[in-house]
Parts: C-alpha cells; structure tokens; sequence
C-alpha cells in the first residue's frame, strides 16, 4: 500500500504541475465557473475518453492521458467551488489556489487509503475502461443531485462523487504511468 501512496502522490504532482502553469497563464479565471459547469467539463474529458478507448483513435493529436489530469484538476476546482462558491471575479491568489489544490488533493488521498486499506486495492484488478464508466456514473449522479438542487435522501452529496471521480482518474494515470500489475 506504501507503493500505492507514492504513487498517487506522483500522480497528483503531475496534475498540480499543470495546474500551477495554468493558474500563471491565466489566473484562477476557473472561479466564475459554477459547479454544474465544472461537472459539464468532467463530462466532456470522460466522454472523449470513452470515445477514444472504443474507437481507438483518436483525430486530435491528444490521447487519455491529458483528459485524465483534466478530470483531476477539475475535480479539484468543483471542491474548491463547493467550498467557496463561485465569484464573479478571479477572487483567489495563485498562491491561496495552490493551498487549497493541495488541502483538497490530500484529502482525496486519504479517502483512497482509506478506500484501498477496506477494498485490498481492488483497482489494481480493475481495466482503465472500468475507470471511465464509474467515472461517467459518478458523473449523471451529480447531475442528477445538481438538478434536485443537492436535496437528496440516501445518497452522498456532489463533493464525494468530485472526490471519487479524481481518484479514479488518479486510478487511471497510475495504470497508465505504471502498467498493469
């Protein structure tokens, strides 16, 4: 399980990366983004990702890596926004960015370890494929819980399926990254 935390952590070093060279370009312009738009843009890098695993090629020289880091780091942006809700201005330093990236990607490694001390790192077994449909799941169940205006009964609000769509993204750049064990 250590190997599994070092690698997430790796994992998330590369999205934080990518994100921090964003947040120079152009600011935290995410922060007028509300959440239903940010799970509308997770739907998009999923949907590509979907698509190009069935149909195996892809016409814009990009492949499933870059949409997975994109699921990741918006998945991130949606918990920040939950957390302070969306602004009509680019509100937050670069620097109060990169503090809470990285208080919301600790926190989505905890639940993994968690998850994966509970599970025997079951997704280890799991295909990269299987990762983009839970993804997806995850994805019209907020959806759905958006459209109910987060007033639901038994089911776990918007921020626990953001958290579970970045850790299986994470899932996905670690298989990716490492190989199939």
């Amino acid at each position: 399980m250590e190997n599994t935390k070092q690698q997430f952590e790796h994992i998330i070093a590369i999205c934080r990366e990518l994100f921090a060279n964003k947040l120079h370009d152009y600011g935290a312009s995410w922060r007028i983004m509300r959440p239903t738009s940010l799970t509308d843009q997770i739907l998009i890098k999923a949907n590509r990702i979907r698509s190009l695993e069935t149909k195996g090629i892809a016409l814009v020289d990009e492949g499933i890596r870059p949409e997975f880091i994109g699921i990741v780091n918006y998945g991130i942006i949606g918990l920040i926004q939950l957390e302070l809700g969306y602004s009509d201005t680019i509100d937050l330093s670069n620097e109060k960015a990169l503090e809470l990236y990285d208080q919301h990607a600790r926190k989505a490694l905890e639940l993994m370890l968690a998850k994966n001390h509970d599970y025997d790192e079951a997704w280890r077994k799991m295909r990269i494929s299987s990762y983009t449909d839970l993804i997806l799941m995850k994805i019209y169940r907020t959806k759905q819980i958006e459209s109910l205006e987060g007033k639901t009964i038994v089911s776990e609000g918007i921020d626990a399926n953001y958290m579970d769509m970045v850790n299986y993204a994470v899932f996905g750049l670690i298989k990716l990254e490492y190989g199939e064990e």
